[in-house]
């Protein structure tokens, strides 16, 4: 078997979805916004702008949670890997040695867990209150010079040097947002190259994403390759639609369907170009309806048909890669994760998809998670290997959510039950209070009589 990013004509590809370390509380996003922010503070305010506008998203089975708790990335990477996900490519926020957001994949790092493969991609642009990484109310700028390079290839390194990293031809793969950013990225990456050499690891396999209408050769930034990151492109293939009462001002608004069928035959360059799908997007939540953009009639079986067909179109050209938009971008409307609209239809559309390309989904949750190949590796890395204790800790769970459950619904009965019976009771009550009125009545009337009987 090759290594993924680069295989042999028919080969099936590996499927790696973004995933957004934004759900846990930091300093920060206190000090910023408010005390406790995460990304589901912009989930839970969404409201529809239109008529048909799916918002709020709000989450299923995995709930509010917090990426803090190992049990929550546990179970993110078991449900991925039961449904076609090959790995996680982890946002990275660097700011001059500065990381934000680092904690939950320094606890990966850190803890070896979960034993699910992953790589990086470099979000190299400002933070900003816009959500744009625009230069106006910018929260956290980035500053590039030699010796922040030096330092952040120092650090990359032991993140390259873990098993579970994906590789390229051997090589640690490493995306990078907007390389057009860089002062010099060739030089960047020059350096990054020799420094790897010096570490006695392989240069990393860097890829560009193609956004900010910058969709030139990767070679231009000195990078090995590209890869699609929708929404960026589509409004050069699919028309806008108008929605709403007034459609100048509200969002950028495309139809799923007609930006689905224009990605899967799009036309390849004559560089590598790796091929992004979504599942959805809507970033109404993050921005005024006049700044955002969103694609319309989000549907799990033309997503299942969009990455059939991206799958197939990659093996045949050896392209050993097919990234996700997104594992988890709520605030977006970016989620493999499952919803309450949809529960895990976007993720058993996946499952389908890769297993029809040739490539199987795990089987088996309580031993080797993932759809590996003979020498038991996953997108380069060991296949995901949870130990005895966390599958114990997920049967227990499991069990007493059931016990939750089933606890929930007998209170339910019995609150029911008693209800019915108050209000018997009461009945009965006033039933008993309304014969004592006529009881009392007649006496009244009896007593009436027996004086006008005796009297003289």
């Amino acid at each position: 078997m090759t290594e993924p990013g680069v295989a042999t004509p028919g080969e099936p590809p590996r499927t790696i979805a973004f995933y957004l370390p934004q759900f846990h509380p930091v300093p920060e996003n206190d000090a910023w916004w408010e005390p406790g922010f995460t990304e589901w503070f912009n989930v839970v305010r969404a409201r529809p702008l239109y008529d048909g506008h799916y918002q709020p998203h709000l989450p299923g089975e995995l709930g509010f949670y917090d990426l803090r708790l190992p049990e929550t990335r546990v179970a993110q990477a078991r449900l991925a890997a039961e449904h076609g996900i090959s790995g996680f490519c982890y946002y990275h926020y660097w700011f001059g040695g500065r990381q934000l957001l680092g904690r939950p994949f320094e606890e990966v790092l850190r803890s070896g867990e979960p034993d699910f493969p992953f790589c990086l991609c470099w979000a190299n642009e400002n933070w900003t209150r816009t959500w744009d990484a625009g230069t106006s109310e910018v929260l956290a700028e980035q500053r590039f010079d030699p010796d922040d390079d030096l330092a952040h290839i120092r650090w990359l390194v032991e993140a390259f040097r873990d098993p579970r990293y994906i590789r390229v031809q051997g090589r640690p793969l490493l995306l990078v947002y907007r390389p057009q950013l860089l002062p010099d990225a060739v030089a960047t990456f020059d350096l990054w190259r020799k420094v790897c050499a010096d570490e006695g690891l392989p240069e990393p396999y860097l890829c560009k994403f193609d956004t900010h209408e910058d969709f030139s050769d990767p070679a231009q930034h000195g990078c090995d390759a590209a890869a699609e990151f929708l929404p960026h492109g589509i409004a050069g293939l699919v028309p806008r639609r108008p929605v709403g009462e007034d459609p100048e001002r509200g969002p950028d608004v495309f139809d799923y369907t007609e930006v689905a069928a224009a990605f899967a035959e799009r036309s390849t360059p004559p560089w590598r170009r790796y091929s992004c799908v979504v599942p959805g997007w809507d970033n109404t939540p993050r921005r005024s309806a006049q700044r955002a953009s969103l694609l319309h009639g989000a549907d799990p079986a033309v997503y299942e048909e969009w990455l059939r067909r991206t799958l197939q179109r990659s093996a045949a050209d050896g392209r050993g890669l097919v990234f996700v938009n997104a594992w988890n971008e709520w605030a977006e409307g970016a989620h493999l994760e499952p919803d309450q609209r949809f529960g895990r239809a976007f993720l058993e559309a996946t499952r389908r998809a890769v297993a029809g390309c040739g490539r199987e989904p795990a089987a088996d949750p309580a031993g080797r998670i993932g759809g590996a190949d003979p020498a038991g590796r996953i997108g380069g890395a060991p296949a995901l290997r949870l130990a005895p204790y966390e599958d114990l800790y997920h049967d227990l769970y499991q069990r007493y959510v059931a016990l939750q459950r089933l606890q929930s619904e007998q209170l339910g009965l019995i609150q029911r039950e008693a209800q019915r019976a108050l209000q018997q009771a009461a009945a009965e009550t006033e039933e008993a209070r309304r014969q004592a009125r006529v009881l009392a009545a007649r006496v009244e009337q009896l007593e009436a009589a027996l004086r006008r009987d005796v009297a003289p």
